[in-house]
């Protein structure tokens, strides 16, 4: 594989009604947070060009990439679902978010994990996903680190504890991601590569003779 290749990986974020994804993705691209966003309806699209410093990756020279990111930011109503559940396709990792003062929308990372994982085409568990429990700023919480961190140690995915707000480990998770996302997407690309058929002299046709 060529490492100069330029890679956009697509990242998806997804979670219930309310949890604050637009306030999330809006924090992590633009520095900004507005208390009045309206609900997304379908999905938006928000890009960002990241620097990656990771010498375990087959980057530019000396481990240092410029990373494009399309970031997809899905509605979480119900009736949106089966619409926004085709933006999951060609995708290369998945931000799920809940909201540590609503309980049940943690209680909803099952499903939506569920789908996901049957939408990405392979399906795959190793797809890169990581749980961001939103609005750790406010004082009602109903799920506590511990139970998060407790699901997301049995799934095997990072989690972190975030504020869109304050703009609490907003960058490191976005960038865990996407560093997740691009060794994978490079290793299925090496293993395509390795998959390759490529025929050895024995296996040219051979001329006939009279």
């Amino acid at each position: 594989m060529n490492p100069q290749k330029k890679v956009d990986l697509k990242l998806i974020i997804i979670g219930a009604l309310g949890v604050g994804k637009t306030s999330l993705l809006h924090q992590y691209v633009h520095k900004t947070f507005y208390e009045d966003y309206q609900t997304t309806l379908g999905a938006s699209i928000l890009s960002k060009i990241i620097i990656l410093d990771d010498t375990t990756l087959k980057l530019q020279p000396h481990g240092v990439a410029a990373l494009p990111l399309q970031i997809w930011d899905t509605g979480g109503q119900e009736r949106f679902r089966s619409m926004v559940s085709t933006f999951y396709k060609g995708s290369d990792g998945c931000i799920l978010a809940f909201d540590v003062t609503d309980l049940e929308s943690f209680e909803a990372l099952d499903t939506w994990r569920g789908d996901v994982l049957a939408k990405t085409i392979p399906m795959e568990q190793s797809y890169p996903m990581v749980v961001l429990g939103n609005k750790t700023d406010l004082a009602d919480r109903q799920v506590s680190s511990e139970v998060a961190q407790g699901w997301c140690k049995e799934k095997a995915i990072p989690y972190f504890e975030v504020s869109a707000k304050n703009d609490i480990n907003v960058v490191q998770a976005f960038e865990v991601l996407a560093s997740r996302a691009l060794s994978r997407y490079q290793s299925v690309l090496e293993s395509y590569l390795t998959d390759s058929i490529k025929l050895s002299p024995e296996d040219q046709p051979r001329g006939r003779c009279c």
